[in-house]
């Protein structure tokens, strides 16, 4: 892959300036920052920016309860996030925030541009309210029990025990958060940004490339249903910018949160000279913009920000590649186990180099999960970056330092085998391009083993013992430091403070280009320590830490799970609660016991499986999102219930007949519904 002096704006999705940064949030920002290193690396301008997230109900709380102001707390959280991410390295060359003069006039003119040209609309929408603090509510301000499962203390939109969702207003003894009253329902006029105009735009964008396959074809569920128009406005009080033309009404923060990343650029634009705004925006723009996002934000970055782009005159992304969450040891972070894991508690007992590698090591252009196993962490890292990197360099570099006063050969040993190094550098160059770091890491360790199969099989120790074998040890001993300065060039995107450290060893510095011709003639610094083996006592360490933090958090937990699930993204306005139904209606429902006779997965989907159900003399095809939970195998010949006369509904995948009956908090946590024994195949049960 030929370099080419592109023009590159990359973004990771904004952090919520209400809490600290975890190891979730790191590996979004190490994916990000690898793959901008690689960029500079092969020539390329990027500008690489971020934010915090400033705005919003949960922020104008948190700063209430720590009787501070919205921006003194959003100017402390700012300054930990930025020492975090210095911390492991993310070379931003700005990091900004959403509460800025750059992002309030930016959102002013997308908004104002966006209502001239027709795409704002007005609708009087009823929204729950807290009488007390007169303010409105989002569902998840409201807390009572769970109107299902009579379960306590449980969100309203959806209870934790029973997996149930519902509308805050079917909760028994509804309270508000903020203030423990109860909410009532009130009428307010919200502006809306009238999605549905670019629903045409969007089908194809989102098929254009821009998007993993993947999320693509997630999207494409909204456009089934057909774009609804989204509503941007929140009620005083609240702490974001207030809207032009609508006194008293501010942006919802998913409204500025993007803008962000332009607010963030201009910022940067006003203090660097030569590097122009427009250059990076406008509609006909070559320059390209790449957003890093986790896949619980694609909705906003997949549909609502390029429309809103698109209607305001100004250039879509060029990609938007979404990552999968993080597990620790194979299950959710948890503040109980230790592994919630804060980075500034990584970096109190390891270094960020090795974390850094390891999701190298395991990320995938894909949007999966990914899981720090610390067991395998560990191996990992002193497997391959101590015993086969950095014991390739110790290795050879005594003999040239000792013998030949850090003298490189003038010969190259093995030209054919370092151009084998070199001319790997072209598939490497792809995987790195197309976000493929794990593959990227096998090729470049497959090379590390190879250079290594080479000393031992040389042995330059045992030649030094014999006479007259001086100049062959020197050409051998120069050859491996050859092949550890071409590793390290591959490297220096995933671990760029080691690659600072062997630069200093090498006495050069090292890219793409200077590695094609061997150091020969060359005199190398003495060597020393590149890397610390991980101690797995300071593993155990940074586990201890993270559970020693839970009673420092549990004054907080309350604002500080308010905070995550608004930072997450995801609130959209509900549908109003359908209308009651009586119990004639209800037991309309024909529920029946059937036999799961096949159970397939569904090419290409995540989530389904495709069930053939006996249902004692017919089949039905049904297709059930519970892929995460069941292996095919497992199902087959099993007994569960379904909704037998729910109308047939044409997916993607086929026509899906009816519905299987299951509960759960989702994910793997879900479990079908198992009739009682002597149950038969065709029975009703209601």
């Amino acid at each position: 892959m030929a370099t080419k002096n592109r023009k590159i704006l990359v973004t990771c999705a904004l952090p919520y300036a209400n809490g600290p940064i975890h190891l979730g949030h790191m590996l979004e920002h190490i994916q990000a920052d690898i793959w901008v290193r690689f960029q500079r690396l092969r020539g390329n301008t990027v500008h690489f920016v971020c934010a915090d997230d400033a705005h919003g109900t949960a922020i104008m709380l948190k700063a209430q309860e720590l009787a501070i102001t919205p921006e003194q707390l959003i100017a402390d959280v700012q300054a930990s996030h930025e020492k975090d991410f210095a911390g492991f390295d993310i070379s931003f060359d700005n990091y900004h925030s959403t509460h800025s003069p750059e992002n309030k006039v930016l959102s002013s003119q997308l908004y104002l541009t966006l209502r001239d040209n027709g795409y704002i609309t007005k609708k009087v929408v009823s929204r729950l309210y807290d009488p007390e603090k007169e303010m409105f509510l989002a569902d998840r301000f409201v807390k009572g029990t769970c109107p299902k499962c009579k379960a306590e203390d449980q969100y309203g939109d959806n209870c934790d025990a029973c997996g149930a969702t519902y509308s805050p207003i079917e909760m028994i003894n509804p309270k508000s958060v903020v203030s423990d009253a109860t909410p009532i329902m009130k009428d307010t006029e919200n502006l809306f940004f009238d999605a549905p105009q670019f629903q045409e735009m969007l089908v194809k964008w989102t098929k254009s490339g821009a998007l993993q396959s993947e999320v693509a074809n997630k999207l494409s569920e909204w456009f089934e249903s057909g774009l609804k128009a989204w509503d941007i406005t929140r009620d005083a009080p609240y702490f974001g910018f207030e809207i032009p033309d609508a006194p008293g009404k501010f942006f919802y923060v998913w409204m500025d949160a993007p803008i962000g990343y332009m607010g963030s650029f201009k910022n940067l634009c006003d203090k660097t000279d030569n590097l122009n705004f427009d250059d990076y925006w406008k509609k006909d723009s070559t320059a390209e913009l790449h957003h890093f996002i986790g896949k619980d934000i694609i909705n906003f970055h997949g549909l609502f920000w390029p429309a809103m782009l698109e209607g305001a005159g100004f250039r879509k992304p060029t990609g938007v590649h979404v990552h999968g969450y993080v597990n620790v040891n194979g299950e959710k972070m948890s503040k109980s186990k230790g592994t919630f894991i804060k980075a500034s508690t990584y970096l109190e007992n390891l270094d960020p180099e090795c974390l850094r590698y390891y999701y190298a090591a395991k990320l995938t252009s894909r949007v999966t999960d990914l899981d720090l196993n610390l067991e395998d962490f560990t191996q990992r890292v002193n497997s391959d970056v101590v015993n086969k990197l950095v014991n390739l360099a110790s290795r050879t570099a005594g003999f040239i330092a000792k013998k030949y006063e850090g003298q490189l050969s003038d010969n190259v040993a093995e030209p054919e085998l370092y151009q084998q190094f070199i001319d790997a550098g072209e598939s490497i160059a792809v995987l790195f391009e197309k976000r493929e770091f794990a593959r990227a890491i096998r090729e470049i360790m497959a090379l590390a083993d190879i250079a290594n199969k080479y000393i031992d099989d040389k042995a330059p120790w045992s030649l030094a013992k014999v006479e007259g074998k001086a100049l062959e040890v020197q050409e051998i001993c120069s050859m491996g430091i050859n092949l550890f300065r071409v590793l390290m060039t591959y490297l220096k995107p995933v671990m760029p403070k080691l690659t600072a450290r062997s630069e200093e060893f090498l006495a050069e510095t090292l890219d793409w280009q200077v590695i094609q011709t061997p150091l020969a003639g060359h005199k190398i610094n003495k060597f020393k320590a590149l890397f610390q083996r991980i101690d797995v006592k300071k593993v155990a360490a940074m586990v201890e830490a993270s559970k020693d933090s839970i009673e420092a958090d549990k004054a907080a937990k309350e604002a500080t799970a308010v905070a995550e699930l608004e930072a997450s993204k995801s609130e959209l306005d509900k549908e109003p609660l359908q209308p009651e139904i009586d119990f004639d209606t209800f037991s309309k429902i024909d529920l029946r016991v059937v036999l799961i006779a096949k159970a397939e997965h569904v090419p290409k989907a995540n989530k389904l499986l495709k069930l053939t159900l006996d249902l004692g003399g017919e089949t039905r095809t049904v297709f059930a999102g519970i892929k995460a939970a069941y292996n095919p195998e497992d199902l087959q010949g099993k007994l569960t219930v379904m909704v037998a006369n729910l109308k047939p509904r044409q997916m993607k995948f086929g026509l899906s007949e009816g519905m299987v009956l299951a509960a759960g908090p989702g994910g793997k946590e879900i479990h079908i519904l198992n009739p009682d024994d002597g149950a038969k195949p065709g029975q009703r049960i209601m």
